[in-house]
């Protein structure tokens, strides 16, 4: 019998934009800050309410691949530059092959400590 992979904890934020190239823009600044590991890009359709009104729009959907320790300096990123007034910013803890968790790990900048 097959020992199951040991799973690890996969901290994912989840944002969206209105263009292609808002969301191009803004996967530059988190990888060049390494805070994510990776950042899937889609198009999708959104409906919605806004200010009374029911709304539907084409935005892309920003899915953040980050460790643990970066999710609080993600945020800061993604919230000083992001075009929405209200921009959607959900988290959600995710299990993951403990490979890939350390992957993701390395991948990410780790923080530096001040004295």
């Amino acid at each position: 019998m097959t020992e199951p992979t040991a799973l690890c904890d996969i901290t994912v934020l989840t944002t969206t934009v209105a263009s292609e190239a808002e969301a191009r823009q803004l996967v530059q600044l988190v990888l060049q800050a390494r805070l994510a590991a990776c950042v899937q890009v889609e198009p999708i359709t959104a409906y919605f309410r806004w200010q009374g009104a029911q709304q539907e729009d084409r935005e892309f959907r920003l899915v953040c691949k980050t460790a643990p320790r970066a999710l609080h300096p993600l945020l800061a990123l993604v919230r000083a530059h992001h075009p929405y007034v209200l921009p959607q910013l959900v988290v959600q803890t995710l299990q993951g092959s403990a490979e890939y968790a350390d992957w993701v790990d390395a991948q990410v900048a780790h923080p530096v400590v001040s004295a």
